[in-house]
């Protein structure tokens, strides 16, 4: 694709890219692992914290169970073909890829492994030409059906799948968008000291930057947020580089783009997984040391810390808050309002859910109230949270939100930030309340059955809606304080930096050395910018939650300790409600297997009557897409149309006349006669017959001889009668009466079957019809083989005889010799 130049011009300008950018970021890094470290120590010794939780949490949402796994067809770069493939989607949230679901049983490794991370699911090639900004047809040849689902990433392979039935397409598209969900996350809290220093060192990088605002880039693990970072930067250089070097249409120009970018990819995404670890490694060993000195000199250092604050919030306050009255509040009710409306319409959708999920379970129960009914229901509904179709109905109310007119102003590239977050917070308040009822249902349970369980269900939904309504409002009132200050401290940041980076310098001189590790201006500088927004944030909050429409709990209601035997309940092991109160498999046959295996998958799979068979398939072409243009027919499609044109018109045996002469003959015209349009239209077959298979004819319709040539018979039903009174007068009873006049039964019946036999001979007639007339230039794969079996059609038609009709039917007989072929009466 390039030239050997070109290539080592690209290798060297992504080395250099990727040293520079985790040099100047391991910088960062190391002096925000000791801010992180210090603030780490200072919670644990202070103690402060928000509201307690009022719903139990679940500690492994999903062990031991698998997300979904079905076959799809995937287009496949190497071959450039449609292979049918095994997917299957794990706890992890990452698409493995088999050959066919026997490899996936047999244990083998996956042919390979999709990290989610950073991608776009799309189900159109419109939205795909969109990202590519492409205008000369997709990478991707047309999809094998009309329900296609693209993985698009900005800096990685893409990949194209598709399904049978709207169904299916709607479930897969459900499972891929929560694998982003799930990937683009975000970095684990739980982890007080790393996850806070690597999210200020990528913030802080962007900024020196001048890259301030939301990131859509930043998910995935650290190595590929590195690698994002890094491409950020690399993927311009390199398309002025080696963009007007490539070569080809603009689709294949576009292919080969995505190839080369791919491997750029991985091999930055390998260079900073290394540094990142070695990074990490070397923080880590000298933690130890660092937090001995916290704990020593925690006195000192934050005293130290609030003499430096209070220097710099004189300076900086009397800006930020003229920032904010003139530039910041105006909008404030506006951004929070269309964060507001779509995020209280999830939850209140996550509410309806359960209620409706519960209200099923306890009619199905009071039905049917056997406790093998009450474990089936429970344990679908204990995985209720993590089910991407049932809970697509609350992403989509999230997916409404508009942040229309902020992006300009407020550096917003795209809401997709917040609308990711919302459904994540939905959906671990979904597993929450669903854990939390468990957990009520199988203590109040114990040896009630009948008519009793219904109203303990009720109960028990009843007491859990409450603590759901507190924890929702909680939830949300700190998720729209956590996006405000994502879109306002970033644009004051921007706005004030100009005028207060170069008095910071001089602060750093009031910092003793041994609490420089702990104590950085920059991060101080920022702290008072919050500070002075987060007044106006708070106020701007109460004020939406007075309300009722947005259905938030005041401040002044906190529900502390409300219920202290729940939380006792949280450190029980998780409830295996199939185990419990399902049957039991005293067999433990192969189908109990299948059925356990099926019941730790969260969603079912769809079983189609034509896909069945494609399940344990490997390989297979996809079937009726032979006529889909491949690269190779795109590209030649021009050159090929003139040479297929004078193939078919020079091996159509039907009587089109050839439209180019020989020189010296008579110009050939179109048919103009009766006869050779009805030629054309009906052609006749001709079948050659040998004499020595007259006693036991073929044909089985009732047709017989008629006419006296020397080669050839053609039999018509206006002549039988005539030919065989001509046959009984001349040569009386010959040796093959009995065939003949079995012939003359069949005519006769044969008259009276006619119509009904139309119907069987006009699907049979169109096989031979297509074959003889068809000039349009595209041979169809199914009557690819039709010419080499044209001399086996006697014999196939003896083994399994078909009517046709007689009109469309010349037979040809055999010579024997050459006395035979004067005496055609004597053939017979």
């Amino acid at each position: 694709l390039l030239t050997t130049a070109c290539l080592f011009a690209a290798l060297s300008r992504r080395q250099t890219r990727t040293r520079k950018v985790l040099a100047e970021f391991g910088t960062l890094y190391q002096q925000q692992y000791g801010l992180a470290l210090f603030n780490k120590v200072r919670f644990e010794i202070e103690g402060t914290g928000g509201p307690q939780s009022q719903l139990l949490h679940r500690k492994v949402p999903l062990e031991g169970r698998s997300i979904f796994s079905g076959a799809v067809y995937q287009y496949l770069e190497e071959n450039k073909k449609w292979r049918i493939r095994f997917l299957f989607i794990p706890d992890s949230y990452n698409i493995e890829c088999f050959e066919s679901k026997q490899a996936h049983d047999r244990g083998q490794q996956p042919k390979g492994v999709i990290s989610c991370a950073g991608y776009k699911v799309l189900t159109s090639m419109d939205e795909y030409l969109e990202l590519l900004n492409n205008t000369g047809g997709p990478p991707f040849p047309n999809s094998a059906t009309q329900f296609p689902l693209l993985l698009w990433h900005p800096y990685t392979r893409h990949y194209c799948f598709c399904v049978l039935t709207e169904k299916e397409h709607n479930k897969w598209m459900a499972v891929f968008q929560d694998c982003i969900r799930h990937a683009n996350n975000g970095l684990p809290e739980d982890n007080k000291v790393q996850t806070p220093a690597f999210t200020d060192s990528v913030r802080l990088y962007r900024q020196h930057h001048e890259q301030y605002g939301t990131w859509d880039m930043m998910c995935g693990r650290p190595p590929q947020i590195l690698a994002n970072l890094v491409m950020e930067t690399l993927v311009p250089e390199l398309r002025n580089l080696i963009g007007p070097r490539l070569k080809g249409k603009l689709y294949q120009r576009q292919r080969n783009w995505m190839l080369i970018l791919d491997a750029v990819y991985h091999q930055v995404l390998c260079q900073t997984q290394a540094q990142y670890e070695a990074l990490v490694q070397v923080s880590y060993s000298g933690q130890p040391q660092l937090e001995s000195s916290i704990r020593t000199d925690m006195d000192q250092i934050i005293t130290s810390k609030e003499h430096v604050t209070s220097k710099i919030r004189a300076l900086v306050q009397p800006k930020a808050e003229q920032l904010l009255k003139d530039s910041v509040e105006p909008d404030i009710t506006f951004i929070l309002e269309a964060l507001m409306e779509p995020t209280s319409r999830g939850f209140a959708e996550v509410r309806d859910l359960f209620f409706r999920e519960l209200t099923d379970m306890s009619n199905n129960i009071q039905n049917d109230g056997s406790r093998e009914k009450l474990g089936e229901h429970m344990e679908k509904v204990s995985m209720l949270a993590y089910h991407p179709v049932k809970m697509q109905s609350c992403y989509d109310k999230v997916e409404q939100m508009n942040l229309e007119g902020l992006q300009q102003k407020f550096d917003v590239s795209s809401p997709s930030v917040f609308i990711q977050r919302a459904q994540i917070l939905m959906r671990e308040q979904m597993d929450n309340t669903v854990y939390t009822f468990e957990h009520l249902l199988h203590q109040s349970l114990s040896d009630q059955e009948g008519d009793e369980v219904p109203k303990i269900i009720q109960r028990c939904l009843d007491r859990v809606m409450k603590k759901y309504d507190y924890d929702s409002s909680t939830v949300r009132k700190k998720f729209f304080k956590e996006a405000l200050l994502q879109i306002i401290i970033p644009y004051m940041l921007k706005q004030l930096n100009p005028s207060c980076a170069q008095e910071l310098p001089r602060f750093r001189e009031l910092i003793f050395e041994d609490f420089s590790r702990f104590i950085l201006v920059e991060n101080i500088f920022e702290e008072v910018v919050l500070q002075s927004a987060m007044k106006d944030i708070m106020l701007a909050v109460r004020e939406a939650a007075v309300q009722r429409k947005h259905n938030l709990y005041r401040d002044s209601m906190i529900l502390a300790q409300s219920d202290p035997n729940l939380h006792m309940l949280e450190e029980n092991p998780p409830i295996d409600w199939a185990a419990s109160y399902g049957p039991q498999d005293e067999g433990g046959t192969g189908d109990s297997a299948e059925l356990w295996r099926r019941r730790r998958q969260v969603v079912s799979m769809i079983l189609l009557d034509d896909w069945r068979h494609l399940q344990n398939e490997s390989c297979m072409e996809v079937p009726g897409v032979d006529g889909i243009r491949e690269e190779e027919e795109e590209s030649k499609e021009e050159d090929k149309a003139e040479e297929e044109e004078d193939d078919d018109q020079n091996s159509d045996p039907s009587p089109v006349p050839d439209p180019s002469p020989e020189p010296g003959s008579s110009p050939t015209k179109s048919p103009d006669s009766v006869h050779e349009i009805r030629g054309l239209i009906n052609p006749m077959l001709e079948v050659l017959v040998p004499v020595s298979e007259l006693n036991n004819p073929v044909l089985t319709n009732g047709l017989v001889l008629q006419g006296e040539e020397p080669k050839s018979r053609h039999i018509q039903d206006d002549y039988s009668k005539a030919l065989l009174n001509r046959l009984l007068q001349k040569e009386g009873e010959p040796p093959a009466w009995g065939s003949v006049r079995q012939a003359e039964s069949r005519l006769s019946a044969g008259s009276g079957q006619q119509e009904a036999e139309s119907e069987r001979f006009s699907g049979t007639a169109m096989q031979f019809a297509v074959h003889q007339q068809d000039d349009s230039g595209f041979q169809s794969p199914v009557s690819e083989g039709l010419e080499d079996e044209g001399q086996a059609i006697t014999a196939a038609r003896k083994v399994q005889p078909v009517a046709l009709d007689p009109e469309s039917v010349m037979v040809t007989f055999e010579s024997g010799d050459e006395e035979s072929e004067l005496d055609p009466i004597s053939n017979v």
